[in-house]
């Protein structure tokens, strides 16, 4: 659908979501933060299994419920009370999955940080967030924090420390501040985006109703927690539906079918990059008994939907969200899941296209209200009539599905990870090798995208040469995947570099 220099067709109120089943409640029913949701669950039977994980195996609600209020107590005997922040570096457990809900029981703001992190990446949001604890499991992570402010508690997943005396919990408001997601831009270091406990809520509730989500439902979930997919879609969405996950906590197809079959699994949650590794697994049609597939994160190619649902029988439910929003459109469950889109707006969601190219700009009970301490970033991005500029590109065909045709920003997803091309640049240019350098990204059939490095010098490294010498400054999934060895790179009268010709094959790099 074609759009003007204003709003698309669908007027300038927007087009709002009509996913729902049943009808739609942000608060869920009153309850106004997801620990209460979840605390309804909890209590009306608490011997139910809920949280799995390959050492300690099930955990029940009641143990859930019981076991976070304890950590809960530990960690206000620390002195963290309602408002602090406290980072959050681990991989799946049912250790942090209670760590992670204590938090958020006693209003703590939870600041999930990649554990892939290195160690000028922790220093950036430690020194930004300014927690006042961390949880984390690998000792050189804690070190780096120590290094950062030596200030900052360091526990790890357990909290292993003095019970302290009893706190109430669950007490926080429904606009209180919850989680700080650490997001990059299109310029500058990764900015944190702050959701609140409504926020949150109203996408988990969002999801129920559109997903069919129920209590019944099993979550075999190997995405990791520091994500919005794995933490605010998976877990959030699992306990708030009061259904139950099993945790992988490194993705393998063969664990992710082992799990499915020996746990009863009725959903699993992927990136690409997964359903690309499991499509041409001989056990691929194992998966073909589960109710729901979910893909997001990065789009999924309309080939790999077809090859999965041929190998499998599952015809892949795809989504699109943001760590500002949360989740923001949703192919549905119950009609036609179409290939190359990502559906229809969720429950509560207003979505507009401005300008041509046409922006997707959105508005509703899940968007945040700004970025931590940035108020410059803020008012870039927000109209003036309060809709959120996403920075994606898009159309809507003519039954309401919604595509994602580019980014207007210079973002490159790969492996479902947003990554920030100068944060890139910034480090291979500190190569003795290398003059000058532009990254962006290149399609790329199993991660989506790759990152490309297209490099001027007159001794330029080969990429495994170039990818060791930034591994002290990057997670390994911003490291090149590709290094071309360029004369120049094109550049306008500004002198700005043209990454769009780069991009498109316009220029053709050196051999």
């Amino acid at each position: 659908m074609r759009s003007d220099d204003s709003n698309t067709d669908h007027g300038p109120a927007g087009w709002e979501g009509h996913l729902a089943g049943a009808a739609f409640d942000p608060t869920a029913g009153g309850a106004g933060t997801l620990p209460r949701a979840w605390a309804r669950h909890w209590r009306a039977d608490p011997g139910r299994p809920q949280i799995w994980d390959r050492r300690d195996g099930w955990m029940t609600r009641g143990e859930l419920d019981s076991a976070s209020a304890e950590a809960a107590q530990r960690l206000a005997a620390l002195g963290l009370s309602a408002g602090d922040r406290i980072l959050v570096s681990a991989a799946a457990s049912r250790a942090l999955v209670t760590a992670h809900v204590a938090c958020l029981r006693l209003g703590l703001v939870v600041v999930p940080t990649n554990t892939a992190y290195q160690a000028d990446e922790i220093a950036h949001v430690v020194n930004d967030a300014r927690p006042r604890a961390a949880i984390v499991d690998d000792p050189e992570r804690a070190d780096w924090i120590r290094a950062a402010d030596a200030s900052v508690e360091r526990l790890g997943p357990e909290v292993d420390i003095p019970n302290g005396a009893s706190v109430t919990l669950d007490v926080s408001a429904p606009r209180a501040p919850a989680l700080i997601g650490y997001t990059s831009g299109t310029t500058g270091r990764p900015k944190g985006a702050v959701l609140s406990h409504a926020n949150l809520l109203a996408s988990a509730e969002a999801l129920r109703v559109a997903w069919r989500w129920t209590d019944s439902d099993r979550l075999v979930l190997a995405l990791p927690l520091f994500h919005m997919h794995g933490l605010g879609v998976g877990l959030h969405g699992t306990l708030h539906a009061g259904g139950s996950a099993v945790l992988i906590e490194r993705f393998s197809p063969e664990a992710v079918l082992d799990a499915t079959a020996a746990h009863d699994a009725t959903m699993f949650f992927g990136v690409p990059t997964m359903y690309h590794r499991l499509v041409d697994h001989p056990r691929a049609q194992a998966l073909g008994g589960l109710r729901l597939c979910v893909s997001g994160s990065a789009p999924l190619p309309a080939a790999l939907h077809q090859r999965f649902e041929q190998a499998s029988g599952q015809r892949v439910l795809e989504r699109y969200g943001m760590t500002e929003t949360a989740m923001l459109v949703s192919n549905p469950h119950d009609a036609e899941r179409r290939p190359g889109t990502v559906g229809w707006p969720l429950p509560g969601l207003s979505l507009r296209l401005v300008g041509e190219p046409a922006e997707i700009q959105v508005k509703g009970v899940n968007v945040f209200a700004g970025y931590w301490e940035r108020p410059d970033a803020n008012r870039e991005a927000f109209t003036d009539d309060g809709w959120f500029r996403t920075g994606d590109l898009g159309a809507v065909d003519d039954e309401g599905y919604v595509r994602i045709e580019g980014r207007a920003k210079e973002l490159i997803i790969s492996g479902g990870y947003n990554i920030y091309p100068r944060e890139v640049e910034d480090a291979v240019r500190a190569h003795p090798g290398v003059e000058d350098v532009a990254v962006v990204g290149e399609p790329d059939p199993e991660w989506g995208e790759r990152v490309a490095a297209y490099v001027v010098g007159e001794s330029v490294p080969d990429v495994e040469a170039l990818r060791a010498f930034v591994s002290e400054r990057l997670a390994p999934y911003k490291h090149p995947r590709v290094v071309y060895t360029a004369a120049a790179l094109p550049r306008n009268a500004l002198g700005k570099v043209q990454k769009h010709r780069l991009a498109n094959g316009e220029v053709s790099p050196e051999s």
